[in-house]
């Protein structure tokens, strides 16, 4: 019979999946910040090579954990941008849940899930491991590659800030958004996104936008909206983006 958890539930049970994987582990999670708990756990079912698979949809890990899945020359990782499940499985047990594998929910969060094995539940364990199997099919598999701080990139965040800030009146420029500012330049609000991201600017962690000391020192402002928070920026960096 699946058993409920709640969000201590879902953290103590998915460790210990991980944990007692002897064979194959499927790990399914829209977005990815690991505990040190669970590196270590992963890094020593990869010394036994055992088969280990993460599907995740942002393509936008931070520089330590790209690093680390560099390292892990084993665990294999695959890209899906419809993803939305989370659910985490190995060959005796799964757990289906609202919690992504990241630091934050599993700290923060009120999450809640179910907790299947295949001896109790041999249908349903069936079931969550042929959807598991299908969105492996769908997904794009990737190659991690190590990430380093671009000094360039802070170099060109810093001349971004400084012409910014030598051509800015925030007594005059409305405050855009993203969508807003696409209109305008006549760019994707996807590359506009991106332009501010690889400026440092901002980020995106869980469904949110936040904006950096950076990008609150040219006039970012974070809002909470229906969707979660995004961030508006001042109009003239309009002209800064089409650069």
């Amino acid at each position: 019979m699946a058993k409920f958890l709640n969000t201590t539930g879902i953290s103590y049970h998915l460790e210990e999946l991980i944990k007692n994987t002897k064979d194959r582990l499927i790990l399914i999670s829209p977005y990815l910040q690991f505990h040190k708990r669970v590196k270590d756990h992963l890094e020593n079912l990869n010394i036994q090579k055992r088969d280990i698979r993460i599907i995740y949809r942002e393509n936008k890990l931070q520089v330590e954990e790209s690093n680390w899945l560099e390292k892990q020359i084993g665990i294999r990782t695959s890209l899906c941008n419809s993803l939305h499940a989370k659910c985490y499985l190995n060959e005796n047990e799964a757990i289906v849940t609202s919690m992504n594998l990241y630091s934050f929910s599993q700290q923060n969060n009120d999450e809640m899930g179910i907790y299947v094995t295949k001896d109790t539940d041999p249908e349903l364990y069936k079931d969550i491991s042929e959807e598991a199997q299908r969105l492996l099919t769908i997904s794009e598999e990737i190659r991690v590659s190590v990430k380093k701080v671009d000094k360039e990139i802070e170099k060109e965040t810093e001349k971004t800030i400084s012409n910014f800030e030598k051509t800015k009146d925030l007594s005059k420029s409305k405050l855009l958004t993203t969508k807003e500012l696409s209109e305008i330049t006549g760019i994707s609000s996807r590359k506009v996104n991106s332009w501010f991201t690889d400026k440092k600017l901002m980020y995106k962690k869980d469904e949110d936008w936040i904006t950096t000391k950076q990008g609150k020192e040219v006039g970012g402002v974070e809002k909470e909206g229906q969707y979660g928070k995004f961030v508006i920026w001042p109009e003239d960096i309009a002209k800064h983006i089409k650069e």
